[in-house]
């Protein structure tokens, strides 16, 4: 599953970043920011317009990502 099709108020474990290509610098960010293969993220609420950005909590943190930066997260949704 991806980041951006998880439900609201959903926690997961991120499985991996997709790169578009190498040295993809969105993908090398996401993972600099804390998705990371492992960490559990949140989806806390989604944009009014479009559900376009989403917030999205990663440990104690969180951010606001476009729902193209979303769909590259793999997710496994958590039990």
């Amino acid at each position: 599953m991806r980041l951006s099709d998880l439900p609201r108020f959903a926690s997961a474990v991120v499985r991996s970043v997709d790169a578009v290509y190498e040295a993809d610098p969105i993908a090398r960010r996401l993972g600099e920011i804390g998705f990371v293969p492992g960490e559990t993220v949140r989806l806390i609420a989604t944009g009014p317009v479009g559900a376009d950005p989403l917030l999205v909590q990663v440990g104690f943190t969180r951010f606001a990502l476009r729902r193209s930066e979303a769909e590259r997260v793999q997710v496994e949704v958590a039990a």
